[in-house]
């Protein structure tokens, strides 16, 4: 589905990405994990067309999409949640979802049932159905990361990358976020998770990367580098 392949990137001079290779295959949820500054952040920027690779290849299925803008990554079926959200305060929840759906209406991608997959999205975060005609500006924080979860679901994505979902929120929220990502799994979503919460990530997972100094350090199945010593150690407090 999603194939890295020495991928390098970074900020002006600064290389932050040295060379990374994974993939995500169809169907499954591949975390990548690491402390602040490792690089998790600014390879789903580069994967997502936010910013432009140095080198290597990033291939969408079997089309190569990096160094493509955002808006021409998204035709190809990539959505990406961002860090931070970035929602459109002044829209309301609807129409934040309506623009997720953009390239569908559009005609880029196949129409489907959009009515339809709006009545997924108010099931899948029953509080956005109850604020649909709310300015999204004035939702709460764990109210917005659903609906900038919902947005990128609505354009039926290939692919869907989350960058930190569970950023800023209260416990009860964050578990609430994760209960969303597993039944996203349930139904076989293909996803990309860069997660602060390491442990919750690699409990989700299907398969992890742990990233440091823009170097993948370790891979394998999530529940095995949930069990290794040396990662419990320095990523997951030793628990």
């Amino acid at each position: 589905m999603l194939k890295v392949q020495d991928l390098k990137a970074g900020y002006g001079r600064v290389e932050v990405l040295h060379g990374l290779s994974f993939h995500v295959p169809k169907g499954e949820l591949v975390t990548l994990i690491g402390s602040n500054g490792a690089g998790k952040t600014t390879t789903l920027r580069a994967i997502s067309g936010m910013l432009r690779p140095q080198s290597g290849a990033i291939l969408l299925g079997d089309a190569e999409i990096a160094g493509l803008p955002s808006h021409q990554v998204a035709r190809r079926g990539l959505a990406h949640s961002p860090e931070g959200r970035r929602i459109f305060p002044s829209l309301s929840v609807e129409d934040n979802l309506r623009l997720g759906a953009f390239v569908r209406l559009t005609g880029v991608r196949e129409k489907g049932d959009v009515e339809a997959d709006f009545d997924r999205m108010y099931d899948l975060f029953p509080r956005l159905k109850e604020r649909r005609e709310q300015q999204a500006g004035t939702l709460s924080g764990g109210e917005q990361q659903m609906l900038a979860m919902g947005r990128a679901l609505m354009s039926r994505p290939e692919i869907l990358l989350l960058d930190e979902p569970s950023m800023g929120l209260a416990p009860r929220l964050v578990e609430g976020v994760f209960d969303t990502i597993r039944r996203l799994k349930e139904e076989h979503v293909t996803m990309l998770l860069v997660e602060q919460f390491a442990a919750m990530a690699l409990d989700v997972a299907d398969h992890a990367y742990v990233l440091e100094n823009g170097r993948i350090r370790f891979q394998g199945a999530a529940k095995s580098l949930r069990n290794d010593p040396a990662v419990r150690s320095a990523y997951l407090g030793g628990h």
